[in-house]
């Protein structure tokens, strides 16, 4: 059975993205020692890619190749891609993509945004995440889990401090 599994980056003050919707903030980043953290090591144990309709559009616009390539790549949303960019497929209904991700051999990526993992966490489909906290504020913006008025426990697996003050927390969910 594959595992669902977030990995996401937040600032500081709890934002996956600025109050344009940018993350110019996280590219100051780039080049940090992630060593066994790093996000093309995760994306080695990942087989399929799951994503909003937020995180496809932003990824479609920028210039450059798509970075999933070899994965399958989902993008839930209730409207049709137009021109998608790369080999997609697409999911509306979420309950049954769960139950569909969960018949799967190898472990899937709830790759962007909050609100597509508090959908998956609001029906107990999110087993685990890692949150790479950057030392920085951004003031505002797009939170890491938006709020919904879900009440659940996590349970830490590890913490670990990371190159430039980056922080890993990985949780996992019963």
């Amino acid at each position: 059975m594959a595992q669902i599994i977030g990995y996401i980056a937040t600032s500081l003050d709890g934002f996956i993205a600025d109050q344009d919707n940018g993350i110019d903030w996280l590219t100051a980043f780039d080049g940090m020692d992630l060593r066994e953290h790093d996000n093309a090591v995760f994306l080695e144990g990942i087989d399929t890619v799951v994503m909003g309709r937020a995180t496809y559009d932003f990824l479609a616009a920028l210039d450059m190749p798509w970075p999933y390539a070899g994965k399958r790549s989902i993008v839930v949303t209730s409207r049709p891609l137009p021109e998608p960019c790369a080999p997609l497929e697409t999911r509306s209904d979420i309950d049954a993509l769960i139950g569909e991700l969960r018949g799967l051999p190898g472990d899937v990526w709830m790759l962007g945004g909050g609100r597509l993992q508090m959908a998956f966490l609001e029906r107990g489909a999110l087993d685990a995440i890692e949150i790479y906290v950057m030392p920085v504020l951004i003031g505002g913006g797009r939170p890491l889990f938006p709020p919904t008025g879900l009440s659940a426990n996590a349970r830490l697996v590890s913490v670990k401090a990371l190159d430039r003050g980056c922080v890993r927390l990985h949780y996992a969910f019963a």
